[in-house]
């Protein structure tokens, strides 16, 4: 078994995980002491990696859970590993993987590939810690509230205007990502279904609150969203080649810092399976348009002990 030293990095969120060589594969013991690392900090990196590919990524991934495909909509990219790369979209927008479908990702590993000379950090937050810190009555407010989240929110529509080869190979990534359409509603608070903690469910993905019109569901939107990216909540990372950020979708959401100017920026993603959200009430979150069951299956993962 692999000496594991977990070194916390926030009060909040993120730690680093040192003594573990991932190209030589881990046990299922050591893979139960990184989930539950994962499920404590929120987000784990491993630095110096440098033997690790895309199919021993792959191969972490199935130790730690059931990959997903590499995505729903973008497919001509890679059957189960997805290109982060800066040529089609930076992300630089707070989100949470695929909440336009009903089964959110358990969580993802993202692997340094190219990196620019200067910039391109990640940001995450822990929607775990904002809940924690609202107010009661937005706390009853949250836990009654359901978002329509979609895949066809513009989350790059606030970049700067590139050269014209770029935005058209930006423009041929939109469209295939929005070539089927997927709506689903969400509570605004689930339960984390491993830890039973409750989070908040939001990021650029979400179109409008149900029952709301667009003018107060925008400022509603806001005043949670911002709760969520308190730089409290927050950690930054700045990648090194041979690094691996692991993160739990269902606890957080992350922002791709876009401030390395037209420099190249690759990264390999590998999604986990997650479960249907469920909010405060033992409801269910309800899939309006699409299918996501060749993307994903539903893996319920167990309760910990309380």
């Amino acid at each position: 078994m692999s000496s594991l030293n977990v070194v916390k990095l926030g009060a909040n969120i993120g730690a680093r995980i040192d003594g573990v060589d991932l190209a030589r594969g881990v046990d299922p013991r050591t893979a139960t002491q990184i989930n539950a690392a994962l499920l404590e900090h929120k987000v784990i990196f491993f630095r110096g990696q440098h033997d690790l590919d895309d199919a021993g990524q792959l191969e972490f991934a199935r130790a730690l859970g059931t990959p997903t495909t590499a995505h729903p909509t973008v497919t001509s990219r890679g059957a189960d590993v997805l290109p982060i790369d800066s040529r089609f979209d930076k992300a630089n927008s707070w989100h949470t993987d695929v909440t336009f479908v009903d089964r959110i990702p358990k969580a993802s590993l993202l692997r340094a590939i190219t990196l620019p000379p200067f910039g391109g950090t990640t940001t995450w937050a822990s929607t775990e810690a904002a809940y924690d810190r609202l107010p009661t009555p937005l706390r009853v407010l949250a836990e009654n509230l359901w978002a329509v989240h979609t895949n066809t929110y513009d989350y790059a529509a606030d970049a700067d205007a590139r050269i014209e080869a770029l935005a058209d190979t930006e423009r041929q990534y939109r469209e295939e990502f929005i070539s089927d359409y997927y709506e689903t509603e969400h509570p605004v608070v689930r339960v984390h279904p491993e830890t039973g903690r409750k989070v908040l469910l939001l990021g650029h993905f979400v179109k409008h609150f149900v029952g709301l019109g667009q003018a107060e569901s925008t400022a509603l939107f806001q005043l949670l969203q911002n709760r969520i990216t308190k730089l409290e909540n927050t950690i930054r990372w700045n990648w090194e080649l041979g690094d691996l950020a692991v993160w739990d979708n269902r606890a957080t959401q992350h922002y791709a810092v876009a401030d390395y100017d037209d420099h190249f920026r690759r990264l390999s993603r590998v999604t986990l399976a997650g479960d249907i959200p469920v909010d405060v009430h033992g409801d269910h979150s309800r899939a309006i348009r699409g299918d996501a069951s060749t993307y994903s299956q539903v893996v319920v993962p167990v309760r910990l002990a309380s």
